[in-house]
C-alpha cells in the first residue's frame, strides 16, 4: 500500500464514520478556549472542564484576568498539572493580550506563540478551532496514531509529524483531521493497548498489518 492510498483510505473512513469532530474542551469565546488549551497541557480535557466553569465566571475576559493575582488563579486551578506555572501563564498572557491586542485573541500563529505559555501546539489549536486555519496541532495522541497507522514514517518530533500530515491531508480537512486523530487516539488507538478489534482503520493500518504477520509466523 502506498502512502497516498493509506491517506485516502483513512480520510474516507473518518469522513464517513466521524463527520463531526470537535474539541472536547468546553468554551464559549476565543479567550476561554485559549485558557482551556493552556490548562490542558499534560492534563486531561475532562479535568480542565471540571475547573473552568468557576474560573470563567470569575475571570471571563482577558481584561479581568489581567488584573488577577496569580495566587487567586492558582487556587481555582490547583487540581490541574503544574498549576503554579499555568496560573502565572494565564495572568501574563491576559496582560499581553490587553497590551498588544486590545484584549482579543490574535489569529496568526506567530502572534499567538509570543503569548506566555503558548507553544506551537497551542497556537495551532487556536488558529484551527477558532479561525479555521489549516494548522495541525500535534499532541501525544496525534503523534502516536499517525506513526502507528503509518501516516508518518519514523517521525521523531511533533514538527516532523505536523509537516508530513499537512503535506498529505487536503487543506480544507486539516482542522477536522486534527480532531479525528486526537479522538481516535483517545478512545480507540490508545497508548498501552490499542483496541484493534474495534477499529475501522484496520485495512489501512501499518501496525495492525505487522501484528497479523507476527501471528501468522507464530502459527507456522
Amino acid at each position: 500500500m502506498t502512502r497516498k492510498e493509506r491517506y485516502e483510505g483513512v480520510i474516507a473512513w473518518f469522513e464517513e464514520h466521524m463527520p463531526v469532530a470537535e474539541t472536547e474542551l468546553h468554551y464559549t469565546t476565543p479567550f476561554e478556549l485559549l485558557v482551556a488549551v493552556i490548562l490542558s497541557a499534560q492534563c486531561t480535557d475532562k479535568r480542565v472542564n471540571m475547573i473552568t466553569p468557576r474560573l470563567f465566571r470569575q475571570y471571563p475576559t482577558a481584561e479581568i484576568m489581567a488584573r488577577a493575582e496569580v495566587d487567586d488563579i492558582f487556587e481555582l486551578i490547583r487540581s490541574v498539572s503544574y498549576p503554579r506555572s499555568k496560573a502565572g501563564y494565564l495572568v501574563a498572557t491576559s496582560q499581553k493580550l490587553v497590551e498588544d491586542h486590545q484584549g482579543e485573541v490574535p489569529e496568526e500563529r506567530e502572534a499567538l506563540m509570543k503569548l506566555p505559555g503558548v507553544g506551537r501546539k497551542t497556537a495551532n489549536v487556536i488558529a484551527s478551532v477558532i479561525y479555521h486555519r489549516p494548522t495541525m496541532a500535534v499532541d501525544t495522541h496525534v503523534f502516536r496514531v499517525s506513526n502507528r497507522i503509518g501516516l508518518t514514517t519514523n517521525s521523531k518530533t511533533p514538527l516532523q509529524t505536523e509537516l508530513t500530515l499537512l503535506k498529505y491531508i487536503p487543506e480544507a480537512l486539516v482542522p477536522k483531521a486534527h480532531h479525528w486523530l486526537i479522538l481516535h487516539g483517545r478512545y480507540v488507538c490508545t497508548a498501552r493497548r490499542p483496541h484493534c478489534s474495534e477499529c475501522g482503520l484496520r485495512p489501512y493500518c501499518r501496525y495492525y498489518a505487522q501484528q497479523e504477520r507476527k501471528k501468522s509466523k507464530s502459527k507456522e
